[in-house]
């Protein structure tokens, strides 16, 4: 089989402002391309790669500001924050301070074997998520990369089957991308984005902060939550904010017009008209009903 190598990738590691210091070129590695190296601020632009990208952070956190045709997300990295990329994917990427980073290309062959279904999977494009084997996985790749002995290579292989496995588990969706039916959020963006909902509930949350938790740009957020609930982020927040209004509401003592501020109304007339649009009654009766 062909040795994955630079050829491979989509362009960041050739720019001048990125200085590798060890790669796995002339180890032989057929699904797998490793670099490690120190990068300094940039911002550019990439055509699609035939490999996924996987970027582990030494060190941050940093800013870092992505999309594919302008910087529509952006996102405070910290130190061991993954950025992924699907394969023939172009790119646009802004890196905002100085950073040591490893990058893993994989071939797609190896990611659709490990997912091992009749359709394909698709990365997820996400960044400054966490995923501590993957962490764990990448460093280990490294290391076998700076102490490189030709007995090593079925162990890389095993690290390159299991780097495959996790991302195909935990980061891809299923099918190709379908503008007129696009995937839906991963379970881990899901959850993420959920949680920034949850937090924020009392507070204005644009869309771009909630984008930029699931990696995407806003227009693609927007497509893939619809794909994933079947509602507009707006109209699932309005959700949250409602069932939480009603649980206080219920349950507590709190005054209605501390609940509707803490649950993100403008004041407590807008609260019931919410109330009574959604649930067909109102915060008064609500909190008789406790």
């Amino acid at each position: 089989m062909r040795e994955l190598g630079l050829a491979d990738t989509q362009g960041i590691l050739s720019l001048p402002s990125v200085s590798p210091v060890r790669t796995s070129a002339g180890l032989g590695w057929a699904d797998l391309y490793l670099s490690a190296q120190r990068e300094r601020p940039y911002r550019d632009s990439f055509d699609g790669a035939p490999s996924h990208l996987l970027i582990l952070h030494l060190d941050g956190p940093v800013t870092v500001r992505r999309g594919r045709s302008g910087l529509t997300a952006t996102q405070r990295v910290p130190r061991g924050g993954l950025f992924l990329h699907p394969a023939d994917t172009a790119l646009e990427v802004e890196l905002g301070g100085r950073l040591d980073t490893v990058h893993v290309y994989l071939g797609d062959s190896a990611l659709q074997e490990a997912a091992g279904e009749g359709r394909p999977v698709r990365l997820t494009e996400e960044f400054g998520t966490t995923d501590p084997l993957l962490e764990q996985l990448v460093l280990a790749l490294d290391g076998l990369v700076r102490r490189w002995e030709p007995a090593g290579r079925t162990y890389a292989d095993q690290l390159c089957a299991m780097v495959a496995a996790q991302l195909a588990r935990h980061h891809t969706s299923r099918g190709r991308p379908d503008p007129a039916h696009p995937a839906g959020l991963t379970d881990r963006q899901f959850a993420a984005v959920r949680d920034l909902m949850e937090a924020r509930l009392a507070d204005p949350l644009p869309l771009e902060d909630l984008a930029g938790t699931a990696g995407l740009s806003v227009s693609q957020f927007a497509r893939s939550f619809k794909a994933r609930t079947g509602r507009p982020p707006h109209r699932y927040l309005m959700g949250l904010r409602v069932e939480q209004a009603a649980r206080l509401l219920r349950t507590g003592t709190l005054p209605i017009a501390d609940v509707a501020a803490g649950c993100g109304f403008s004041h407590q007339e807008h609260l019931t008209r919410v109330l009574r649009a959604h649930l067909g009654t109102t915060p008064a009766a609500l909190r008789r009903s406790g």
